[in-house]
């Protein structure tokens, strides 16, 4: 999920989980809980072989069997763990644990589980792998969370978002009959997740009814790893805008207009996509 489907939810970005819910992980802190690595890299090798192809990679495509699949078994995980799962109507796996307190908004953990197309183990992977991991260790440890939990893993995140999008509203009508690199259109995939595409707007999730979203990720950028920093804080997302832009140059014959006389329009659009890379790195700030 993004950062802009998020706020749809929650209505208080990262500052939810600095403030609202401080206390959760202050409990957590006094009760000195700890995840178990070597199981959670043991889950995550146990996942990579879910849509496994002979040159390495993952082909676990949204809606594929190997999809299918990776979600019966960490569903089956989660239900040892205490947790509910089920797949609601946008294909979401949501597994769900009562808090202590009545009353209490939930407090969601998840990403999803779906790669590209010769994908890799970790993007998106780690952070349901680590969500599950959390749920583990408090299960282990007897402990109950004032706030009720949520895991989610979200449907088709690779190729349109439409699991998380569906959460915050945004997912159009229109989107169900796109086909996908399963050989399913989104509509035909979410039935085989057990989801309705009828029933979508029952997905919706109303502004503040998450007390906070944590996503553990992979860095996609390199700098922690250049720094040699194991963790960071997001406290911005990238957010893509794209414009559509015509330049229009002047015929002319191609042979024999001298070159000073020409008005290319290559020639420009080329000028005005170097002048876009210049004013980018000249700008403070951390673009990308």
């Amino acid at each position: 999920m993004d950062r802009r489907h998020f706020n749809r939810l929650a209505g208080l970005g990262w500052l939810g989980l600095q403030s609202r819910s401080h206390r959760w992980f202050d409990l957590l802190s006094d009760q000195n809980l700890k995840v178990d690595g070597a199981r959670l890299n043991d889950r995550m090798r146990m996942l990579a072989t879910f849509g496994a192809n002979a040159a390495g990679g993952i082909d676990r495509v949204a809606f594929s069997d190997a999809n299918l699949e990776a979600l019966d078994w960490m569903s089956g995980l989660l239900a040892e763990v205490g947790f509910t799962p089920s797949a609601d109507f946008a294909g979401n796996l949501i597994a769900t644990k009562p808090g202590s307190e009545s009353g209490a908004s939930p407090i969601m953990l998840g990403s999803h589980i779906d790669s590209v197309p010769g994908g890799g183990n970790y993007d998106g992977q780690i952070g349901s792998m680590a969500a599950l991991e959390v749920a583990t260790t408090l299960a282990d440890a007897g402990y109950t969370t004032r706030h009720p939990l949520e895991i989610a893993v979200f449907t088709n995140e690779e190729a349109g978002k439409t699991g998380s999008r569906a959460l915050a509203g945004e997912l159009e009508k229109f989107e169900l009959d796109i086909p996908t690199a399963s050989g399913f259109t989104i509509g035909e995939g979410l039935r085989r997740l057990g989801g309705n595409p009828d029933r979508l707007e029952e997905v919706r999730r109303s502004e503040g009814s998450v007390e906070a979203f944590l996503e553990l990720h992979i860095e996609q950028g390199a700098v922690l790893y250049e720094d040699g920093i194991d963790v960071g804080v997001v406290e911005g997302i990238v957010g893509i805008m794209r414009w559509n832009v015509t330049v229009e140059g002047k015929t002319n014959h191609a042979g024999t207009t001298p070159m000073n006389r020409r008005a290319d329009a290559m020639v420009a659009a080329a000028r005005f996509v170097d002048l876009v890379h210049t004013t980018a790195l000249q700008m403070s700030g951390r673009q990308v």
